[in-house]
Formats: C-alpha cells, sequence, structure tokens
C-alpha cells in the first residue's frame, strides 16, 4: 500500500457538524441580542477554530469582552449540544473500518476545540480513530503542522508513508507545512472549485474514489 497512516480533519471531513455549529453559534449570538446568521454564512466561517468563527459571526466593530462573553457562551452550548444534527458522512464508518482492517493507522487533527474533537471523536467512531487531537492552549493550530506532527509521535509513525485528508483550504496549507501529501474531499464545506482556487491537486467527490487512493 502506498500509505500507512491516514490524518483526517474532522468538520466537513468526516463528520457533518454544520447545523450544530451554527445551531450553537446562533444561541450566543442572541443571548447578547445580536443578529444570527445563516447556516451559509457558518459553513463560510468554520476552519480557523470556534475563535475566529465567533469573531466572523459577531457585527464588525463588537466590542472585545463582548466578542470574548459570546464565545465562551458558544464554547458551553457547544459542548452539551454538538450531538443533535451532526453524523457521519455516508459511507465514512465503513471507509474508517476498512482502513483499520488494512493496517492503516489513523488520526484525527482540527481547530476544533479539544474537548469537543475528542468526544465527538469517542461519540461516533469509538476505536475506529486511534488519535483525536484539537485546538488546545501552547499547540499551534492548523495551518501550523504542529498538531499533525503530534498526532504522528503519538501513533508512532513516520511523516513518510503519511497522507492528510481535509476539506479546506486550512487542509491544503496543513499538508504542505507538514511535508505529507494532501487529498482533499469535495463533499464538506468547500467545493471543488474553491478547492482548486486554493491549490489542491489531488480532489475526491466520493468515499470510494478516497478508499481507492488509500487501499491501493
Amino acid at each position: 500500500m502506498k500509505y500507512h497512516t491516514a490524518i483526517f480533519d474532522l468538520d466537513g471531513t468526516l463528520l457533518d457538524t454544520l447545523q450544530d455549529l451554527a445551531d450553537s453559534t446562533n444561541y450566543a449570538l442572541a443571548l447578547h441580542h445580536l443578529p444570527t446568521r445563516t447556516v451559509e454564512e457558518v459553513r463560510r466561517f468554520v476552519g480557523n477554530g470556534v475563535g475566529l468563527l465567533i469573531h466572523r459571526a459577531v457585527p464588525e466593530g463588537t466590542d472585545e469582552a463582548l466578542e470574548h462573553q459570546v464565545l465562551a457562551d458558544f464554547r458551553a452550548h457547544y459542548l452539551v449540544n454538538m450531538e443533535h444534527k451532526t453524523a457521519p458522512y455516508p459511507g465514512v464508518l465503513e471507509l474508517l473500518d476498512r482502513l483499520r482492517a488494512a493496517g492503516i493507522r489513523t488520526a484525527v487533527v482540527s481547530n476544533k476545540f479539544d474537548g469537543a474533537v475528542k468526544g465527538l471523536c469517542q461519540a461516533y467512531f469509538g476505536d475506529r480513530v486511534e488519535v483525536a487531537i484539537g485546538e488546545s492552549q501552547g499547540v499551534a493550530r492548523k495551518p501550523a503542522p504542529d498538531t499533525v506532527f503530534r498526532a504522528l509521535a503519538e501513533l508512532g509513525s513516520q511523516a513518510e508513508g503519511a497522507v492528510y485528508i481535509g476539506d479546506s483550504d486550512v487542509d491544503i496549507q496543513t499538508a504542505q507545512n507538514s511535508g505529507l501529501p494532501c487529498i482533499s474531499v469535495s463533499w464538506g464545506f468547500r467545493d471543488e472549485a474553491f478547492l482548486q482556487e486554493h491549490g489542491a491537486t489531488t480532489i475526491v467527490a466520493s468515499r470510494e474514489e478516497l478508499e481507492t487512493l488509500l487501499l491501493n
């Protein structure tokens, strides 16, 4: 096989989390009497961590202290409401099972905060994903390579023979900064045209295509 390790982004790649993210964003905005956002607006805001999600969601010029409170309220709401409308994309569980059966190591690295990443991976994937790493203090978030390198270290894997899979421009940059090949998926939060504009070299539109690239 070409790869011994597959490192995945989470939101928009393995899990469709958009509606729960939008619901928690709008809960936090409404709590402070700020205008809410459409699901499509939230789709454009995600990818760089929840801090930037909320920064983009609040009105321009919002007081910094208020923005921090909206973020805190978003985090608190999301942690207990993140499994209502979230689900794996079709075929993802089967893909992870086939990777495990083939001996390919798997990890998730995400810019979502670490508690949510670990909670979602445990809830939806169980032991199908060996390592799950999110945003935490002292570790640079994607597109910095730090979380990818940490995942490789925890797996005991080498960078050579590993591949990174994601759905966004941030993921393309993360793979480049980590020295890994990148497979971009077009079923997530960014479409194929956007991915091509941002330097994607390998794009798949289905789990079957991804499986073929990973297992052959």
